[in-house]
């Protein structure tokens, strides 16, 4: 019985993968463009936003739109974003391109598409992600993140996290839990968008030029958003 079921539930997930790559698969700047509209449109309701001295404190943000997830018993997640480091000096770098998959196994039937933003707290996942990939909860611990005008609210478990989570889906916005999670480099966005042959490491030390606008605009909404 199980194996059949299970056999069913990968014909179905094997189906819905194609509407999962359609809808993910943004070109770079249409991505960078969505993601500072992401970020703007949750920074605008102060009691339901990320605590802004949370944002102030992060060595690292990133923000994923629009990841789809699909199943049909099992299932999974695909995302595609852009993730930022704080630089020694303050200031945030030029924003490398992601990609985040994931699986996860319960009751589902469908495709949805969320918002993901991820808060780095420490200097820990940031230099995982510089070397290419990281999985959230086994390189890094995550948990859902707070929300409201502070991050005092948040409890003792979340305090421990290296990582807060949130998301967003049909206007609700909140903390989630993406344990398993794969964050990885995507090389292929940063080559169209930076040009061939540059490192993520070259792309958060300022070592590229001519850097596209949308991309300008994303560095510099987090700009906005973390200004003490």
């Amino acid at each position: 019985m199980f194996k059949a079921l299970r056999r069913w539930s990968l014909i179905a997930l094997a189906l819905l993968l194609p509407a999962m790559a359609a809808h993910a698969e943004d070109p770079p700047l249409v991505r960078a463009q969505n993601a500072v509209r992401v970020l703007r449109e949750i920074m605008q309701a102060p009691d339901k936003a990320i605590p802004k001295d949370l944002l102030q404190d992060a060595k690292a943000i990133a923000v994923i739109p629009d990841m789809v997830k699909a199943g049909f018993i099992f299932g999974g997640r695909r995302g595609e974003g852009l993730i930022s480091v704080k630089s020694p000096d303050g200031t945030w770098s030029n924003p490398s391109f992601i990609t985040l998959t994931g699986g996860s196994v319960g009751f589902q039937a469908g495709v949805s598409s969320t918002d993901v933003v991820l808060v780095f707290r420490t200097q820990r996942g940031v230099d995982s992600i510089v070397d290419g990939k990281f999985t959230i909860g086994a390189d890094a611990a995550a948990a859902a993140g707070p929300v409201g005008r502070t991050a005092s609210a948040a409890t003792d478990s979340q305090m421990k996290a290296e990582i807060y989570s949130y998301s967003r889906s049909r206007g609700l916005f909140a903390g989630v839990a993406l344990d398993g999670s794969v964050l990885r480099i995507d090389y292929d966005a940063n080559a169209a968008a930076y040009g061939a042959g540059i490192t993520p490491r070259r792309i958060f030390e300022g070592g590229v030029s001519n850097v596209p606008g949308p991309v300008v605009d994303f560095r510099d909404q987090l700009e906005e958003y973390t200004a003490r």
